[in-house]
């Protein structure tokens, strides 16, 4: 799938220019179904913007949304969340911090396509680039960070509660732990014990899975658990979280829908409208804090966006020790 040439080179010459390209799932499936193509970034209409993309955000919502679902909604962009430069703006437009004009440093967050060299994107979903944020930082802010704020928001957590996450070292928990001190609130985080000292290093407790996971906790805290918030989805975070936690309004999974709607516990997700519009409505506030060096976003690794497929395969093994990013 190859599209056609976006222009010809200055003088005539005939050659076309280089053309933009991202990633594409063909169908429904595994990364098999991952593919990157040639294609035409549309000119920017009113509410838009277009964006050189200069590091992409990768998160497992990236391919498990393309795991499933009807085969007439494909082929589908890849991508969630960039940093890049703005090339094209809509007329009469403004990005959501105000302003934008081509060759300012932007981040965007929700988008279609992020995995990608070039793409236009609504305007309201674009942020100017704190110079104090690092590029792959930026490109990872706001998935991860709005969902751990979302966790904190639905579960009532306040200054002087101590609360349970599980997957406190993984790149959600890791935006809970730095947002639950700003509360104010003591964090027990489990993880496996080659990550406690990630742990430590944001302001929690940690605690290791395992047989023993609920008395380890309880040990922790004597005082008691306030909230549960689980980053994993597993029997023995929902069990845990459910024994030690009585107000299921506390307790909240983004990865263990079935056993909420079950149990009586909260879940929610992005495609969630409620969740969507808690989301979108704090992404300011987070750029704002990152660029005040009170969000930390760790980076373990960035891969060209040719070895998308490759970094994906160690995004899915569960351990890449950070968010990873992708260089176009």
């Amino acid at each position: 799938m190859t599209g056609c040439p976006r222009g010809m080179l200055p003088g005539g010459s005939g050659l076309p220019t280089d053309m933009a390209r991202h990633w594409i799932a063909t169908r429904p499936g595994d990364l098999e179904v991952f593919d990157l193509v040639e294609y035409d970034v549309p000119p920017p209409a009113k509410g838009e913007v277009t964006v050189r993309v200069s590091a992409a955000g990768m998160n497992p919502a990236d391919y498990k949304h393309v795991a499933s679902g009807d085969p007439s909604g494909f082929p589908k962009p890849v991508g969630y969340e960039i940093a890049g430069v703005l090339t094209a703006v809509g007329p009469g437009t403004e990005i959501a911090s105000g302003g934008g004009a081509v060759g300012d440093e932007v981040l965007a967050y929700r988008i279609s396509g992020g995995w990608a060299t070039e793409l236009t994107v609504p305007a309201g979903d674009v942020f100017a680039r704190p110079a104090s944020i690092p590029v792959e930082q930026a490109a990872n802010l706001l998935l991860a960070g709005t969902t751990a704020s979302e966790m904190l928001h639905v579960t009532g957590v306040k200054e002087g509660d101590a609360i349970l996450v599980h997957g406190a070292s993984g790149a959600v928990g890791v935006s809970v732990l730095q947002q639950a001190a700003m509360i104010g609130a003591r964090v027990i985080g489990t993880a496996s014990e080659g990550r406690f000292e990630e742990v430590r290093r944001f302001g929690g407790t940690p605690v290791a899975y395992g047989d023993g996971l609920e008395q380890r906790v309880r040990e922790a805290a004597p005082d008691g658990i306030a909230a549960a918030l689980d980053c994993i989805g597993t029997d023995e975070a929902v069990d845990v979280s459910l024994a030690l936690v009585s107000d299921r309004d506390r307790v909240v999974t983004i990865a263990a829908r079935p056993r909420a709607e079950a149990e009586g516990f909260r879940a929610i997700a992005g495609a969630i409208p409620e969740s969507q519009a808690y989301r979108d409505g704090v992404r300011a506030d987070l750029v704002r804090l990152a660029a005040e060096g009170r969000l930390e976003v760790p980076v373990a690794r960035s891969f060209p966006l040719d070895e998308a497929v490759e970094a994906a395969e160690l995004l899915r093994g569960g351990h890449p020790g950070g968010k990873l990013a992708l260089l176009p």
